[in-house]
């Protein structure tokens, strides 16, 4: 079967930080509410029949909520199991999203030790990150964030950023931009944060705007092409990237079908997408059927295919094979039972990929006569 990887949710939506637009904790009581831990039966009944499908590389990513409100000890157990399960020469990646507010030395030593990739969520310099990134008690976290990220360099962890653009970092990407960049990482992702209010039905405030997107990408493109594309991934440019030179994407944004992953909650309970962990995309659990099955079901299947229910504004448009609709989130913010809707960023992918694709293919072409085709890491 096609090899899948699996997002995995071991302490649900809990989290330990309070962030203003995070759309994971507001999840239907049918998925999880309180507290949410998995068990090691599920661990290893998820192990197991995962390492058993026996793919070149086993991939976990392990994400929340916050991950590691499981302990260090829960971690130790999953690459104990993932040793056992495993057939001679089977590649394991395991990498862990975090606010990283609990990667002490403890922490960290065990990171390195398992060859864990950590990806940091950090939305740019203090008063940026704080500005939503709150603790419970209304504190900010990014001196916090911080501390574990200079502890992350100290035991040689590797780590990488993820930063969510909400409608204040997006103004600033000159100094979201240098602040990365002066971590001294080589990886760094964007995500925009586009959410409903429920008390109003519109755009939540704190949602960045399709011309704030579109402004912010232009100009992280400049950056990033002056800066030098071989010194620094950013995700989407790598995957449009990855387009550009072997026709294939490496995201599930533009990518023609939603079928990468699964999701797996605390309970067992797969998922297809985790922007969709809600009843009706449920695929099952692993204690009632193959994870295998799961990954291969007609329900999978048909959320995998729904990206291909394009409105006649995506048909017609001359960037519909790069683009193929943008994320199903967000094409019905406002309907998530329409995928067939245009994108909240229709406008946002227009204006930038006129920008930026001349000099993308420019890039393109220079891999590939400088190294052939295979030898940049598309990540």
């Amino acid at each position: 079967m096609q090899p899948f990887t699996l997002l995995i949710k071991p302490s649900g939506s809990e989290c330990n930080v309070d962030c203003k637009y995070c759309f994971y904790k507001c999840r239907a009581p049918e998925v999880g509410q309180g507290r949410q831990r998995m068990s090691y039966e599920v661990l290893e009944k998820l192990v197991k029949d995962y390492m058993e499908l026996r793919f070149p590389l086993a991939g976990f990513a392990w994400q929340g909520g916050e991950p590691t409100l499981m302990g260090v000890e829960f971690y130790e157990k999953a690459v104990e199991l993932q040793k056992k399960y495993g057939a001679p020469g089977q590649e394991v990646g395991n990498s862990l999203q975090t606010n990283a507010i609990l990667l002490n030395e403890k922490w960290c030593r065990f990171l390195h030790e398992a060859k864990v990739l950590v990806g940091v969520s950090i939305d740019g310099p203090k008063e940026m990150h704080d500005y939503y990134r709150l603790d419970h008690s209304g504190g900010g976290t990014f001196d916090r964030v911080m501390r574990a990220i200079e502890n992350c360099k100290q035991y040689e962890v590797e780590f990488n950023t993820l930063t969510l653009l909400n409608h204040r970092n997006a103004e600033h990407p000159d100094e979201v931009f240098d602040f990365l960049t002066g971590l001294g990482v080589r990886f760094v992702q964007f995500i925009p944060c586009v959410e409903l209010d429920p008390a109003t039905g519109q755009v939540a405030d704190f949602s960045i705007t399709p011309a704030q997107y579109s402004s912010f990408l232009c100009r992280l493109f400049d950056r990033w092409y002056e800066y030098g594309p071989t010194k620094l991934s950013i995700r989407n440019f790598d995957s449009i990237l990855s387009y550009c030179v072997t026709g294939r994407h490496t995201i599930c944004t533009f990518d023609k079908q939603c079928s990468q992953y699964v999701v797996v909650e605390h309970t067992g309970d797969c998922f297809t997408c985790d922007f969709f962990v809600e009843p009706k995309w449920r695929l099952g659990n692993i204690f009632e059927t193959p994870i295998q099955e799961l990954a291969a079901s007609s329900k999978k299947k048909a959320f995998a295919r729904a990206k291909q229910n394009l409105c006649n504004k995506c048909l017609v448009c001359r960037h519909l094979a790069l683009c193929r609709g943008g994320c199903m989130k967000d094409r019905a913010p406002f309907d998530k039972d329409n995928f067939g809707r245009e994108s909240y960023f229709c406008e946002t992918y227009q204006r930038f990929f006129d920008y930026a694709m001349p000099r993308f293919s420019q890039i393109a072409a220079q891999i590939s006569a400088a190294a052939g085709a295979g030898t940049r890491r598309f990540a």
